[in-house]
């Protein structure tokens, strides 16, 4: 059996960050990294596509934790303590300087994954992190105050343990036998299905401000939207996804929606549309595009109007204005599935937040027992927010240990 002081179970982001930050807080411990697979750090690698999304530039914690369907309320403490400013300071120490992009959301200047990955693997190195790759976790046994833990290739024992495994049913199910309680995983960044003649063959086409709303609930956002091969996504949609997580799961994915394509009031529309069909008398309506739209998508929306290529402004009836208004303004589209965003796999579910302390990270449970990133029920939009939750729960973690 091989003794560590302390022993991280999980070699992805929030695994790594914990191991540095505890060997580089107390150098006298001895501290490894058990990961199942051949090598970790794999959702950083496809992060961002495969640029790593390290952060989002929301430096006042009251706005950052607005982000997390679930977390919003334990993670307010915690980004007091480490928040965005820090992640950047964190990365700019060892040589990694981070660059903002216009939505916000934070990148290395480098513009690749590779940058963080090495800064990890060169970090734990230095630090005399031992990473023993495929090394599957098997049983977990608590003895006095000693962790044991049974794994593919060994035993391992420790006096501090922290599992920063992620998205795991197996590592799930052996907390469970600790007496934790997990809250059922489902998909938390999906984009929708839909086949809908008005989004057909045009993929592609992004609609810069939209407003959203799941009928039939609370649920709506508003933002970007792009439309897919399969759909729709960008952050209108992922938004929905994520605060709907559990919502649109119980629905098995079969929904509608409904889109403002132009954020106005379905009579300021049509008013508007009245003067056009004066200004524009002679000409024809599918290539006019009007109110900042994407053509291919105004014309498919005219269509969708009881129109054709040929109409008029100056032809149009009462029936026909009021058809594109609501086109323009309330939508309906039924969602009939969804689709995985990227590689960017994220679930709503995980260790019961009860059962944290979230000034030290450690279970409720039993002592020494500690969790970073996506193992608890937290989860975010897409933007940089779970990495941020990672870099977070880990740091504490380490300072807490």
């Amino acid at each position: 059996m091989k003794p560590f002081d302390v022993i991280i179970v999980g070699g992805g982001a929030a695994g790594f960050f914990a191991a540095i930050n505890i060997a580089e807080l107390n150098p006298t411990l001895t501290v490894a990294i058990l990961e199942r697979g051949k090598e970790g750090l794999q959702k950083v690698k496809v992060s961002g596509g495969g640029r790593c999304n390290v952060t989002h530039a929301e430096f006042i914690p009251q706005e950052l934790v607005l982000n997390y369907p679930r977390g919003e309320k334990e993670l307010l403490g915690p980004f007091h303590q480490f928040m965005t400013g820090d992640t950047i300071e964190w990365f700019e120490k060892r040589g990694i300087p981070l660059k903002i992009e216009e939505d916000g959301r934070m990148f290395p200047e480098s513009n690749s994954s590779q940058t963080i990955i090495d800064c990890f693997l060169n970090e734990a190195t230095k630090h005399k992190v031992e990473v023993l790759y495929n090394h599957a976790i098997k049983t977990i046994n608590k003895e006095e105050s000693l962790w044991n833990l049974e794994t593919s290739q060994g035993v391992f024992s420790t006096e501090k343990l922290v599992i920063a495994t992620g998205s795991n049913p197996k590592i799930w199910k052996l907390l469970e036998d600790f007496g934790h309680s997990i809250v059922q995983p489902v998909p938390s960044l999906f984009t929708f299905d839909i086949k809908d003649e008005r989004i057909k063959d045009i993929p592609g086409v992004v609609a810069l401000n939209v407003e959203v709303k799941v009928l039939g609930t609370d649920l709506w956002s508003e933002g970007p939207l792009l439309i897919t091969h399969v759909g729709m996504s960008a952050p209108a949609i992922l938004k929905l996804s994520a605060f709907g997580a559990i919502e649109l799961a119980a629905r098995n994915y079969k929904f509608e929606i409904e889109i403002n394509f132009i954020r106005q009031s379905f009579e300021a529309c049509l008013e508007q549309l009245k003067e056009l069909k004066q200004q524009l008398a002679k000409k024809t309506v599918f290539k006019s595009t009007s109110f900042d739209l994407p053509k291919r998508l105004w014309q498919k929306l005219v269509l969708a109007s009881d129109m054709d290529n040929e109409s008029r402004w100056a032809d149009l009836n009462k029936q026909q204005l009021e058809n594109l208004a609501n086109q323009l303004t309330q939508a309906v589209f039924q969602v009939d599935g969804k689709s995985t965003f990227k590689e960017e796999f994220v679930t709503a579910g995980g260790i019961d937040l009860k059962e944290i302390n979230f000034k030290t990270f450690e279970s409720k449970c039993h002592k020494n027992l500690f969790f970073a990133g996506e193992i608890m029920n937290v989860d975010a939009i897409t933007g940089g927010f779970n990495f941020q939750n990672a870099w977070t729960g880990a740091f504490i973690v380490a300072k807490s240990i």
